[in-house]
């Protein structure tokens, strides 16, 4: 298993809980997939909030969250069809349209598809879920880089860890045939070019890198928001590293 720990840039906007600029820790598990990762990851962040503050209970906005509980196995398109009514993997654009109107909820025509779409209904159901558990069975479109799900290909092998109404963190069974990979890159380029800049970027060297070959491997990445969260506090208050402006001489 390999570890990573390192300094990270997103080129998206800042709220309370998400910076530009943050600290994250990755794993690469060989030979693991999402479910050695969803366990591992559930008793990784046991064992960090135990170490570090305690206990396994925290008040975090309006969730009485116990870590120490079962964690429960939230899938995507069941979430979002209890909550909105609307079928992620038999709906359409003006379907899904309709429902964010109905739903007051806001969003932005520069780029719009389904994939942003569906991410907007997800987030306000996101927003209802306690935690902790993990979020699985998100389509295909949505995790481009992510291996497909034996059981049915239209969905991928990818988890989050959920907890009072967000995600802290983001893992996966990665995609190691380079063929489905290049396919996918292709697909997203088109969104891009139909102004979804959310949409991955083709990378030509990581697909001729995945054809010499590469293992099962589970991918995982948190960041320092896992902190904020258990101290019920805004990101920016529990960075590791901060930008400051330089102390007057």
């Amino acid at each position: 298993m390999k570890f990573e720990i390192g300094r990270q840039f997103r080129n998206e906007g800042m709220d309370t809980e998400h910076l530009q600029d943050y600290t994250q820790m990755e794993f690469y598990w060989a030979y693991a997939d999402y479910k050695d990762g969803m366990k591992l990851t559930e008793e990784m962040y046991k064992y960090v909030a135990e170490k570090t503050f305690g206990t396994l209970k925290f008040k975090i906005k309006d969730f009485d969250i116990d870590l120490g509980g079962k964690w429960v196995i939230y899938d995507y398109d069941e979430i979002i069809k209890n909550k909105t009514g609307i079928d992620v993997l038999n709906t359409n654009l003006e379907e899904i349209e309709r429902k964010l109107r109905e739903l007051e909820i806001d969003y932005s025509r520069e780029g719009f598809n389904m994939n942003r779409g569906i991410d907007n209904l997800w987030k306000y159901c996101r927003k209802q879920i306690a935690g902790p558990g993990f979020l699985t069975g998100l389509p295909v479109e949505m995790s481009p880089l992510a291996k497909r799900d034996e059981a049915n290909p239209r969905l991928t092998q990818k988890f989050h860890p959920i907890i009072a109404g967000s995600e802290i963190g983001n893992g996966y069974s990665e995609l190691n045939d380079p063929i489905d990979q290049a396919e996918r890159f292709a697909e997203q380029a088109k969104l891009r070019e139909e102004g979804d800049e959310e949409a991955q970027m083709n990378d030509y060297e990581f697909v001729e890198a995945l054809e010499y070959g590469m293992p099962p491997t589970c991918g995982f990445g948190v960041s320092e928001r896992l902190f904020s969260f258990l101290m019920n506090k805004p990101a920016r208050e529990c960075q590791i590293f901060p930008l400051l402006k330089p102390r007057k001489q």
